[in-house]
């Protein structure tokens, strides 16, 4: 049985409302994988969402090399929005058809990491899979959502970039494809260039991109995200703008903006 991960981010988990057409038309993209027997797991973000949370409270924001700084403070509100994005996400996606539980990466120890760096604080590193709780979901004939919190050594929650931990799932599972939505259409040769958009680009070209910085600020840790899955044993990595609607459909198809990343 062939497996596919979705990763969702960015302003495509804009509204979380159950009639959000762009959440209506992910669950028909991802019911139609499984009618033709493949199994997916969804992992998700929450960006805006924790954004919002540290701005009530008053907490700074601050980010390096596209990850969020996390120290004991933020992490709790990490920790929170990652909650309401996973508890909403599956009450659309159940309204809309698509069997699905949400869990986080501490349920049944299913993600464990360290601390990438000190200077980031609580922000983990790119976790180990045990993949026995989404297997046995899949069984079960469930869709697994899955946020990004992992746990370390001590039991205490880390803070992990969805993208990583996609990328880590998807070569755990040894994917078929993982797909990278968010809100840009493809990776830039040069950021500022909307002509320099690459629709393909394999290993050694995205480790240039990555030396030279031109995969900056969100698009660095997909880039690395989709080395790790394409190392880990996935066959395909696409990169996409997850707020158009059927985004899963039409980027696998490549009938939309995309870029595709090979071993």
């Amino acid at each position: 049985m062939s497996h596919y991960v979705i990763k969702l981010g960015g302003h495509a988990l804009d509204s979380l409302e159950p009639d959000a057409p762009v959440l209506v038309a992910l669950a028909e993209d991802l019911a139609a994988l499984a009618r033709e027997g493949h199994r997916v797991v969804v992992v998700h973000g929450g960006g805006p969402q924790i954004q919002a949370l540290l701005d009530a409270v008053g907490l700074e924001s601050r980010f390096l090399d596209g990850l969020r700084v996390t120290d004991v403070a933020t992490m709790e509100f990490v920790a929170m929005g990652l909650s309401q994005v996973n508890t909403h996400l599956v009450a659309a996606l159940n309204q809309s058809g698509l069997a699905s539980v949400g869990l986080s990466g501490a349920d049944a120890a299913t993600l464990h990491s360290s601390m990438l760096e000190e200077s980031l604080g609580r922000v983990g590193a790119t976790p180990k899979v045990d993949p026995d709780l989404i297997m046995t979901l899949w069984r079960a004939g469930l869709t697994p959502v899955l946020s990004p919190l992992a746990l370390d050594a001590s039991g205490r929650l880390l803070n992990c970039n969805a993208d990583t931990v996609a990328g880590c799932v998807a070569g755990a599972f040894g994917a078929v494809a993982l797909l990278l939505l968010s809100d840009v259409d493809q990776l830039r040769a040069d950021p500022l260039d909307a002509a320099s958009a690459l629709r393909s680009v394999d290993g050694a070209r995205v480790r240039q991109l990555l030396e030279n910085g031109a995969a900056r600020e969100g698009m660095r840790p997909k880039m690395i995200a989709a080395l790790d899955a394409l190392d880990g044993g996935a066959a395909r990595v696409v990169v996409a703008n997850g707020t158009r609607p059927h985004a899963v459909r039409d980027a696998l198809a490549g009938t939309v903006p995309s870029t595709e990343v090979r071993a």
